[in-house]
């Protein structure tokens, strides 16, 4: 974690999460917080965009496409795990679950489960398995999956290239 100048110990109330909105999963999670109940707010803004240039300037925009980050309403800035540890603290059913990641012995299994996401991420990019890309016309119903929206679907019967 690094904090902007005097924000150390600053509390967080209020958390801006830069997600890649490129990636499935990425997308995926961002829903997910969304539906949760939170005890501090969260906003969630596409990295590197345009919106997160004008917010935050001073961060490595580069670098959020690569690392979940969080940004803290007082300047607190969090990558990777902490930023997975922090944003779950901010969830009312995930708070103590982030005590737990908080500990040295957690902060393994944080960094493990981060790991195995980017690792993931990696595959999907390498191997040309971009899966499921909204950009391409798919989009993600928690309750049905993905589906395909594009052109020429609208009545459920789309041609397969």
């Amino acid at each position: 974690m690094a904090h902007a100048p005097g924000t150390a110990g600053a509390p967080v109330r209020r958390l801006t999460v830069l997600y890649d909105a490129a990636c499935p999963l990425c997308t995926h999670v961002r829903d997910w917080l969304l539906r949760q109940p939170r005890l501090v707010p969260l906003e969630l803004v596409p990295a590197a965009s345009d919106e997160a240039r004008r917010r935050f300037p001073g961060l490595d925009h580069a670098a959020t496409l690569d690392e979940v980050t969080a940004v803290g309403d007082a300047g607190q800035v969090y990558r990777g795990p902490a930023a997975w540890v922090v944003v779950l603290w901010a969830l009312r059913g995930y708070r103590a679950l982030a005590h737990r990641l908080a500990t040295p012995t957690g902060a393994v299994l944080a960094r493990g489960a981060v790991l195995a996401a980017a690792q993931w991420r990696g595959g999907q990019q390498r191997w040309g398995g971009g899966g499921y890309r909204r950009a391409d016309g798919w989009v993600y119903e928690p309750r049905l999956g993905w589906r395909y929206t594009g052109r020429g679907c609208a009545d459920g019967a789309c041609a397969t290239d």
